[in-house]
C-alpha cells in the first residue's frame, strides 16, 4: 500500500512538473537602432518584474517567462528612445524578435564627427553642432534636402535664380560660404555658386551634422557660413532590402526608389538608387508683371549610389564608393541636362590602440549641357571636375587627442560663361593641425591652425580655431573663435559672360581671398523630467550668440571701365571684394520628449547683417525667423507603430533695399506615419496647411499654390519577410 501511495506521489509531482515545463517559454531577439547597427548593452526589463537582462556583443537577449500569451518588456539604451514591446513567449516556434529603439531627438550622447573631424559625443563637442537623425528625418517627412534644412534650422533659406538653379542662404552667407558634404567629401558643381541640392538622396542618410559658422581651420575654403556634413547609413544586418514609392499632387511628382544592403564576413554593401519624375507647375498668370517667377520647371532626375566596404583585418578596411546622376530640366522650348559622376576609395588604419589613419581619393565630375529639339548646342556646356587626395592621422595619449591633416585638390572648369567655352583649372593644397585637449573633467579645450595654398591666384591663408567648453550641474558653455576664409573660384576670376543682352558680367583675377572673423558664446542645458507621468522625459535648450566680421568679400559691382563692344548689353558688373560687412545674431533652441512618445521642438533665430554695399536680388537677409514641431511617435501594440506631427515654420520680411520683395508669412505641414508589422510604412503629408499663397512670387518666396497633400508608401522586404 505504501508503495503505491508513493508511487502515485511521484506520479503527480511529474505531472505538476510538466504542467509548470508547459508554461515556461523563451523569450528571445536582437535590439538594433533603426539603421540595423547592435545595441549592445541594451536593457530589456519585463513590466512588473524586478530582474532584467542586457544584450550581448551582437545586441541579443534571452530570457525565460512563466506565463504563456504575451510579453512586455521595456527596452533602454543611452541616446534612443526607451520603448515598450509586446512580444509572444512560444518555445515551440523559437522565434526570435527584433526590436529596433529610435534615437533621442534629445539626447546628447550620439557621436558626431565634423566638429572635430574625429568621432566625439555631441554633448562634449567643444563647437556647437546641430544633428539631424535619422528619426527626424522620418518625423519631417521630408523628400528632399531643401525641405528637411529649412524645416529644422531657422536662418537657412533656399531660393531661385533666374534660371531657376536652387540658391541657398544662410545666417547672412550665400550658398557659396557653406560647405556641403557627403561622407566628409566635397561635391563638384558651382551652379550659381551652389552645388546641385536635387543631387542629395535622402534615402539612406543615417545622420546629417550641421556646423554654423566658421570652420575653415578643419575645412578649407567655402566654410565660412558653416559645414553640412551629410553621413550615410551602415547597416550590420546580413541583408537588407527596400521599396518606396511616393506622389505629390502639386507637381504631380512621382518619386520611386530602392535600397539593398549585404553583410557577409569581410563585405558590406550598400545600394541606393531614385528616379522622380515632376511635371511643370503654373504659379500665377502669364501676364503677371510683378512676379519674377511665373512657372517651376518639370523633368525628372535619376540617382544611384553605392558604397562597398573589405575588411581586411581587424585594423584595415577599404571603403569604395560610387555615384550617378542624372537630371533634366524642360524648360520649353529646349532642355538643359544635368549629369554627375563620383567615385572614391578610403583606407581606414587602426595602427594601435591610439594611432589612426585615413588615406583617401575621390572623383566628382558635374557637367550640363543644352538639346534644341532633342539635338545638342554646345553653347551652354559647362564640366566641373575635381580629383581629391587627402589623409587624416589622430593620435590619442590618455584623454587627449592630436590631429594632423593634409589635402590636394585639382580643380577644372569649362563653361559657357567663360569666353569662347574657354577651361581654367587650379590646384590647391593644404596642411592642418588639431590638438583636442581635456585637462580636467569639466574642461575641453580644443586648438586648431590651417594653412592653404591656390595656384591660380597665388593666394595664401592661413585661419585658426580656438574653442572652450565647460560643464557642470548639467549645463554647458562653449566659447569659440574661428577665422574663415574663401578663395576665389574659378568662374569669379575669369568670367566673361553675356547675361541675356541685360548685362555683361566679368571675372577679375586680381580677387582677394574672402577672410572672416567669428565669435560665438553659447549656453546648453539638459536634463530629465522624473516621475510626471506622462510627462516624464527630457529636455534641452540651447541659447548661443555669434558676432562674424567680414572682410574682402567677394560680389559684383558696377564695372566703371566698361566700354559696350558691337552687339554687347550697355551695362556691365565686374567682381569685387567689399569691405565692412558684419554679420551678428542669435539662436535659440529648445526641444522636450517624453518617455511615451510626445515630442516639442522649437528653434528661433535672429540676424543682422550691416555693411554690406550691394543686396541680392535672390537671397535677402531675414531678421527673424523660427521653426516648430508637436508630434506623437508610439508603438501601440507589437505590429503597430503611428507617428504624427504638426510642424510649422515663420519667416519675417527681408532687410532689404531691393523693392521686390516678401512680406512675412507661415507655412504650416501635418504628417502621418503608419508602420505595420515593422516593415510597412503608409505616409500621408498635408503640406501648406492653411493654404498662404504669395500675393506675388519673387526669387525668394513661397513657390506655392496652397494646400497640397502627399502619399507614400515604403515596405522593408527583409522584414517583411522575417514577419510573415
Amino acid at each position: 500500500m505504501k508503495q503505491k501511495k508513493f508511487a502515485l506521489f511521484l506520479i503527480l509531482c511529474g505531472l505538476c512538473l510538466n504542467l509548470k515545463a508547459e508554461t515556461l517559454g523563451d523569450v528571445k531577439g536582437r535590439v538594433l537602432d533603426d539603421s540595423g547597427a547592435p545595441l549592445v548593452g541594451a536593457t530589456v526589463l519585463l513590466e512588473n518584474a524586478k530582474g532584467g537582462v542586457t544584450t550581448d556583443g551582437d545586441g541579443y537577449f534571452r530570457f525565460t517567462y512563466s506565463k504563456e500569451g504575451a510579453v512586455r518588456v521595456r527596452v533602454s539604451y543611452v541616446g534612443f528612445q526607451t520603448q515598450t514591446f509586446v512580444l509572444k513567449s512560444d518555445d515551440k516556434k523559437n522565434e526570435q524578435y527584433v526590436l529596433r529603439l529610435q534615437p533621442d531627438a534629445t539626447a546628447l550622447d550620439q557621436v558626431v564627427v565634423t566638429a572635430t573631424r574625429t568621432p566625439k559625443a555631441l554633448k562634449d563637442a567643444p563647437v556647437v553642432t546641430r544633428l539631424i537623425t535619422a528619426n527626424d528625418i522620418k518625423i519631417a517627412d521630408a523628400t528632399n534636402i531643401q525641405d528637411l534644412l529649412t524645416e529644422q534650422i531657422p536662418g537657412l533659406e533656399f531660393s531661385y535664380a533666374m534660371t531657376q538653379e536652387t540658391s541657398l542662404s544662410m545666417n547672412g552667407f550665400g550658398g557659396n560660404a557653406v560647405l556641403f558634404l557627403v561622407d566628409g567629401e566635397r561635391l563638384a558643381g558651382e551652379t550659381m555658386d551652389n552645388v546641385d541640392y536635387s543631387r542629395l538622396n535622402l534615402d539612406n542618410v543615417g545622420r546629417i551634422e550641421i556646423v554654423k559658422g566658421a570652420a575653415s581651420a578643419l575645412y578649407g575654403a567655402n566654410a565660412v557660413a558653416g559645414v553640412v556634413n551629410i553621413i550615410s547609413r551602415e547597416n550590420s544586418e546580413p541583408w537588407t532590402a527596400n521599396v518606396n514609392s511616393r506622389y505629390n499632387n502639386f507637381n504631380k511628382e512621382w518619386r520611386h526608389g530602392g535600397s539593398f544592403s549585404f553583410n557577409a564576413d569581410k563585405w558590406n554593401s550598400q545600394t541606393c538608387i531614385q528616379r522622380t519624375t515632376s511635371d511643370e507647375v503654373q504659379l500665377t498668370s502669364p501676364f503677371n508683371t510683378e512676379s519674377n517667377v511665373l512657372h517651376i520647371y518639370g523633368g525628372e532626375t535619376f540617382n544611384a549610389k553605392e558604397r562597398l566596404t573589405y575588411k581586411l583585418s581587424d585594423r584595415v578596411k577599404l571603403i569604395g564608393r560610387g555615384g550617378y546622376f542624372a537630371r533634366i530640366s524642360n524648360r520649353g522650348n529646349y532642355d538643359d541636362h544635368y549629369k554627375d559622376y563620383s567615385a572614391g576609395l578610403k583606407a581606414v588604419m587602426r595602427l594601435s590602440d591610439n594611432d589612426n589613419l585615413e588615406v583617401s581619393y575621390g572623383f566628382d565630375q558635374y557637367d550640363k549641357v543644352r538639346y534644341v529639339n532633342d539635338v545638342r548646342t554646345h553653347d551652354h556646356d559647362y564640366t566641373n571636375r575635381q580629383n581629391t587626395l587627402r589623409a587624416l592621422y589622430s593620435h590619442v595619449f590618455g584623454n587627449n587627442t592630436l590631429t594632423l591633416g593634409a589635402d590636394f585638390l585639382n580643380d577644372y572648369l569649362t563653361t559657357y560663361q567663360f569666353a569662347d567655352n574657354a577651361s581654367h583649372s587650379q590646384n590647391s593644397c593644404d596642411a592642418f593641425a588639431q590638438f583636442d585637449y581635456n585637462p580636467l573633467k569639466w574642461l575641453n579645450i580644443v586648438a586648431s591652425l590651417r594653412h592653404d595654398y591656390f595656384s591660380a591666384s597665388s593666394q595664401h591663408a592661413t585661419t585658426g580655431r580656438l574653442a572652450l567648453m565647460a560643464k557642470w550641474n548639467g549645463f554647458s558653455v562653449r566659447a569659440n573663435y574661428a577665422g574663415g576664409f574663401r578663395a576665389p573660384t574659378l568662374k569669379e576670376m575669369y568670367m566673361n559672360f553675356d547675361m541675356a543682352g541685360m548685362q555683361m558680367i566679368y571675372g577679375n583675377p586680381d580677387l582677394k581671398p574672402e577672410k572672416s572673423n567669428n565669435f560665438n558664446l553659447a549656453l546648453e542645458h539638459i536634463g530629465k523630467v522624473k516621475n510626471a507621468g506622462f510627462l516624464t522625459g527630457q529636455y534641452s535648450f540651447t541659447l548661443m550668440g555669434y558676432y562674424n566680421k567680414y572682410d574682402k568679400r567677394i560680389t559684383t559691382g558696377d564695372y566703371a571701365d566698361y566700354t559696350p563692344g558691337t552687339g554687347q548689353p550697355d551695362v556691365a558688373s565686374r567682381y569685387c571684394n567689399e569691405d565692412g560687412v558684419e554679420v551678428s545674431g542669435a539662436d535659440f533652441s529648445a526641444q522636450y520628449r517624453s518617455d511615451m512618445g510626445l515630442g516639442v521642438k522649437f528653434d528661433y533665430s535672429y540676424l543682422h547683417v550691416g555693411g554690406r554695399s550691394v543686396d541680392s536680388q535672390f537671397s535677402q537677409p531675414r531678421p527673424h525667423s523660427a521653426t516648430w514641431r508637436i508630434d506623437y511617435d508610439r508603438q501601440l501594440c507589437s505590429f503597430y507603430r503611428i507617428n504624427t506631427a504638426l510642424s510649422g515654420r515663420y519667416l519675417s520680411e527681408p532687410d532689404t533695399k531691393i523693392e521686390k520683395h516678401d512680406k512675412a508669412y507661415q507655412l504650416w505641414k501635418f504628417t502621418l506615419q503608419q508602420r505595420f508589422f515593422d516593415a510597412v510604412n503608409l505616409n500621408f503629408t498635408v503640406d501648406n496647411l492653411f493654404g498662404y499663397k504669395p500675393k506675388a512670387y519673387y526669387w525668394s518666396s513661397a513657390m506655392t499654390t496652397g494646400r497640397t497633400f502627399s502619399v507614400g508608401l515604403s515596405v522593408d522586404i527583409d522584414r517583411f519577410v522575417r514577419v510573415f
